[in-house]
C-alpha cells in the first residue's frame, strides 16, 4: 500500500467546508439517498475509520467529516478544541447541506460531541431533527473509563507536548494493538495511513490541547450524562464487548438509565470495531435503523 496515494485517493472522494478561517474535510456519500446517517469518528483518529462501511449503507446517505484538529482537516494552533465548539461545527456542516433529519452516529471522542447536541435537542434549539442516536464504545461515563498511559500523559500540561513530540509510528500502532481484541488480524498498512493523517498538517502540535476532551468529560459530566438520561429519542448502545478502555460495564450502566435504548454486544471486537468487525458493525447499525 502507498500511503501517499491512499491519502490521496481518500481526499479525492471529500471535499472542504470553509468555517471561518478554517476548513473542515467532510465526505457526502449516496448523497441522492433519503435517509441519513450523520458520523462523528474517534480520537486520535478520523473518518478513515469508516472506509470499510460505506458500502453496506447502499439506502442511506452518509456524511463523515474529519473533527477540527483530526484527519484531512485544518489543524490550527491556539485553538482551544473544545467539544462545545466541535458540535457548532458538525452543526455548522449539517446546515450548510441543507439536512432537515438525521441519525446520529458517534464513536469514542465523537460521543461527547453527540451528548452536547442531545442536549441541545433538549433544551429545544436545534434547527434540525434528530431521528435516532447511536453511541459506541465511548467513555461518557468518564469515570468508569480504564485510560490508556499515552492518553493520561498528552493530556498533562507539561509533559503532552513532550510525549507528542516524541510520538511515531511505532508507538502508535502498538497502542492500537493494545486495544484490539485480537491484534492479530490488524491491517498494519491502514494503521500507518491512519498514523500519517494524524500527523499531517502539524497533528502533533495539537494532539495534547484535543486531550484535553478527558478534562471537559469531568467537567460537563451532569450536563451530557443528563442528556442521556432526559431524551426521549431512540438510541442504540453498540458495544464491542473487548475493549479494555471503554469497558462493556459502560454498556450496561447506560442501557439502565436512557429511556428509549436497544443494547447490541459485539464479540471479540475491541475499541475500533468499525475496523476490526466491520460487517456485524454495519449490520446492527442497519437492523436497528430498520426497526426504528
Amino acid at each position: 500500500m502507498n500511503i501517499k496515494n491512499e491519502i490521496a485517493s481518500w481526499k479525492s472522494k471529500g471535499k472542504f467546508f470553509k468555517l471561518g478561517k478554517h476548513s473542515i474535510w467532510y465526505l457526502d456519500h449516496n448523497p441522492v439517498a433519503k435517509d441519513v446517517i450523520c458520523v462523528l469518528h474517534g480520537y486520535p483518529t478520523c473518518s478513515f475509520d469508516y472506509k470499510d462501511l460505506l458500502t453496506q449503507f447502499p439506502n442511506h446517505r452518509i456524511i463523515l467529516h474529519d473533527h477540527l484538529g483530526f484527519g484531512l482537516s485544518d489543524k490550527p494552533i491556539g485553538d482551544d478544541y473544545l467539544l462545545v465548539h466541535q458540535a457548532d461545527r458538525a452543526l455548522a456542516l449539517y446546515k450548510f447541506l441543507d439536512l432537515k433529519n438525521i441519525n446520529l452516529f458517534a464513536h469514542d471522542y465523537g460521543t461527547s460531541i453527540a451528548t452536547e447536541i442531545l442536549a441541545r435537542d433538549n433544551e429545544g434549539v436545534l434547527s434540525i431533527n434528530l431521528d435516532n442516536v447511536i453511541l459506541s464504545n465511548g467513555s461518557m461515563l468518564i469515570d468508569m473509563s480504564q485510560l490508556r498511559p499515552i492518553q493520561k500523559m498528552l493530556k498533562h500540561r507539561f509533559f503532552g507536548p513532550i510525549v507528542a513530540k516524541l510520538a511515531t509510528q511505532k508507538t502508535f500502532i502498538r497502542n492500537m494493538k493494545n486495544i484490539w481484541s485480537d491484534a492479530s488480524t490488524i491491517n498494519v498498512e491502514e494503521l500507518k495511513v491512519l498514523w500519517s493523517l494524524l500527523i499531517l498538517n502539524g497533528g502533533r502540535k495539537v494532539l495534547p490541547t484535543i486531550t484535553s476532551y478527558i478534562d471537559q468529560r469531568y467537567e460537563n459530566y451532569n450536563r451530557w450524562v443528563g442528556a442521556l438520561k432526559e431524551t426521549e429519542k431512540k438510541v442504540l448502545i453498540l458495544w464491542a464487548e473487548d475493549d479494555p478502555v471503554a469497558v462493556i460495564e459502560m454498556a450496561n450502566v447506560l442501557a439502565g438509565f436512557i429511556k428509549h435504548n436497544e443494547k447490541v454486544i459485539i464479540q471479540r471486537s475491541g475499541h475500533y470495531p468499525m475496523i476490526e468487525t466491520p460487517e456485524i458493525f454495519g449490520q446492527a447499525i442497519v437492523e436497528f435503523l430498520a426497526s426504528n
